[in-house]
């Protein structure tokens, strides 16, 4: 979880000061990531929750994500992460939307990650720290991306 808190302090230090705030779903990584983001200090300032969804169950109920919504999908892929990051942000109404199925990252960011180990919890903390990992690239890359100028402010006459 150390290894997690770092890579977490990191995420906060950039979302505090960017004023953005994030939310999260979970899979496979169990709620270590939203552990580790809750457990730096001021994280009410960035964080505004998340869910672990490991049941079909579970994403009907926390995100009502139901059957019809899942056509074309499979649970443990990509797209899907891609849909329920949106999902997570747009129902927060977070800035940023992550989720982790074993394909970790925000969207449109895509990283699978197959850690080839039996250890079950050894391969939460990697899901867990992958995901940390692509947000803070996803947050670098943000950092440098040429921002829109300010729409003109006119006053009526």
């Amino acid at each position: 979880m150390r290894e997690l808190m770092d890579r977490a302090s990191r995420v906060a230090a950039r979302l505090t000061a960017r004023r953005e705030t994030v939310a999260v779903a979970e899979s496979s990584a169990g709620g270590l990531v939203a552990a580790a983001l809750l457990a730096v200090p001021g994280a009410s300032a960035y964080f505004l929750g998340g869910a672990v969804v490991y049941t079909g169950a579970a994403r009907r109920a926390l995100l009502g994500l139901d059957e019809a919504g899942m056509a074309g999908l499979r649970s443990a892929s990509e797209p899907y992460a891609e849909r329920v990051a949106v999902l997570v942000r747009e129902r927060h109404g977070a800035v940023w939307g992550l989720c982790e199925t074993g394909a970790a990252g925000p969207a449109p960011r895509r990283a699978t990650l197959e850690t080839g180990l039996a250890d079950r919890a050894a391969n939460m903390e990697a899901f867990a720290a992958a995901m940390l990992d692509a947000f803070l690239d996803a947050l670098a890359e943000a950092d440098w991306a040429p921002q829109a100028p300010p729409p003109p402010q006119g006053r009526a006459p």
